[in-house]
């Protein structure tokens, strides 16, 4: 079943582009979730068009690349997003994230594996590499702010990086130390259950009458 994916999908695809899934898939998760339409003849055609119209906005020669270039230098993105009180983010930027601001604010078009990010995890200040053409490369600017809120100073940032990476650690050492007790107490009940069991004594039998006469 062919669907078009309205969401970065990890080891499936990106926004925008059509899959083909199990029809399963797409009905129990994909759709359900938002994550991807279906595929009709006429999202398609109108989906071409907008890439095309696009297309017409990337560089074209180093020429153009480095007028891009020069204006990507200048550009500051800002992000709003829901965050957690350590800043980790309910989610993640990605790629496309970038490249639809770009075309939003700047109507510069840049194809999205041309981003150098895995995705902003965290609330901060990033430069993000990004591939312009052959031998031209800018870095954008981009502000990954808490909704309803500003960032806080580096200082605060890194301190709450830090505590995250602690509560992270001594979540899985507490986690190890569970598991540790587990594996413990399973291996004495093993131990228990193939100790042999004591042959209990036989009663002492009455002397027949052939033994006392």
């Amino acid at each position: 079943m062919e669907v078009i994916l309205t969401s970065d999908v990890e080891k499936l695809g990106l926004k925008g582009e059509v899959v083909d899934v199990k029809r399963g898939y797409a009905r129990n998760f994909l759709l359900p979730r938002r994550l991807a339409e279906v595929a009709t003849p006429g999202r398609v055609a109108e989906i071409k068009r907008i890439d095309e119209e696009r297309a017409r906005h990337e560089a074209r020669s180093a020429e153009h690349a480095a007028e891009i270039a020069a204006t990507l230098q200048k550009t500051v993105l800002r992000f709003e997003v829901k965050a957690g009180p350590t800043g980790a983010l309910f989610g993640s930027v990605t790629p496309t994230d970038i490249t639809e601001e770009l075309w939003r604010t700047r109507k510069i078009r840049v194809d999205r594996r041309k981003v150098d990010l895995d995705g902003i995890k965290r609330i901060g200040r990033y430069s993000i590499p990004i591939h312009v053409f052959e031998g031209v490369t800018a870095e954008v600017k981009t502000l990954v702010v808490p909704e309803g809120g500003e960032l806080p100073p580096e200082e605060e940032l890194e301190a709450l990086e830090a505590a995250e990476r602690a509560e992270e650690q001594a979540a899985a050492e507490a986690h190890d130390d569970a598991l540790r007790a587990t594996e413990e107490a399973f291996a004495e009940d093993v131990l228990v259950e193939d100790e042999p069991a004591l042959a209990e004594p036989e009663p002492d039998s009455e002397p027949s009458d052939a033994e006392t006469s």
